[in-house]
């Protein structure tokens, strides 16, 4: 390894622009992580959220000075008809059902109450189905981050360090994020409908070549950012709603009591 070609400014450049890329990426792992966090008891939350985390930065790490066998993964393994199907293909499909699946039962759960019904009747969720669910999605969001880093990065050295500050940062931002999104129902419902797009989008970048569908990730991004923006509004919106309405009915409880 020549480790002068990591001091010059092209190396800083793409070592920039790769944690960027790797934190960005990692928002959904995140999101998802919270979710599935804040089932268990408060006090192990942060436990468990740096465990995933950690986990994440293992498999990368691991994925990173295995680059030859992630190249692998995109030569065919085998072929339907004309079609030739990858191991990526395989992990990115199966993943992108798992999401899916897994978000849409967090949806159900939330709106039917499941979650409220669990708590009051003291059924516990284990932390290591946790963990297991964790891990799950942590190779499949490894993956796709890591083949993506390989064509923005020419030095396994840059994207190792970028792959560990990226998730230093994500550590320090995981408990922030994980109370934001489970103190607001409205916008756990809206991270939960974002990785079922997500998923999808996984599935159809999991299709063969011929039939696979490239969604640039930017755009999904976007309309998370812009939809959580526009939510922000929307929680101040009620929250000056609330403030008005005890407002009047403390004026109007007031204005009674005078006239007595």
């Amino acid at each position: 390894m020549d480790w002068q070609a990591l001091l010059t400014p092209e190396a800083f450049i793409s070592l920039v622009t790769l944690t960027f890329m790797e934190i960005v990426l990692g928002i959904d792992n995140i999101i998802f992580i919270s979710i599935v966090a804040g089932k268990l008891p408060e006090e192990k939350q942060a436990r468990v959220r740096t465990i995933g985390l950690g986990l994440a930065l293992l498999f990368r790490v691991g994925l990173l000075l295995g680059i030859t066998w992630i190249i692998g993964l995109t030569q065919p393994l085998f072929s339907i008809v004309k079609y030739h199907v990858t191991a990526r293909d395989l992990i990115l499909f199966a993943g992108g059902l798992f999401l899916i699946a897994k978000s849409t039962t967090e949806i159900h759960a939330k709106i039917e109450g499941h979650d409220e019904h669990a708590s009051m009747t003291g059924k516990a969720v284990s932390a290591l189905s946790i963990v297991i669910q964790i891990i799950l999605l942590d190779m499949i969001f490894s993956i796709d981050s890591i083949l993506t880093a390989v064509g923005l990065a020419k030095e396994v050295a840059i994207m190792i360090i970028a792959v560990i500050i990226s998730i230093l940062i994500m550590i320090l931002a995981a408990g922030a994020i994980s109370n934001f999104v489970n103190k607001n129902p409205t916008i756990k419902i809206l991270a939960l409908a974002f990785l079922i797009l997500i998923g999808f989008m996984l599935v159809l970048e999991g299709l063969p070549d011929q039939l696979a569908i490239h969604v640039p990730k930017g755009y999904i991004y976007f309309a998370i950012f812009f939809s959580l923006a526009v939510e922000m509004l929307n929680m101040r919106m009620r929250k000056r709603l609330l403030r008005f309405t005890a407002l009047r009915d403390t004026t109007s409880a007031a204005h009674a009591e005078n006239e007595k």
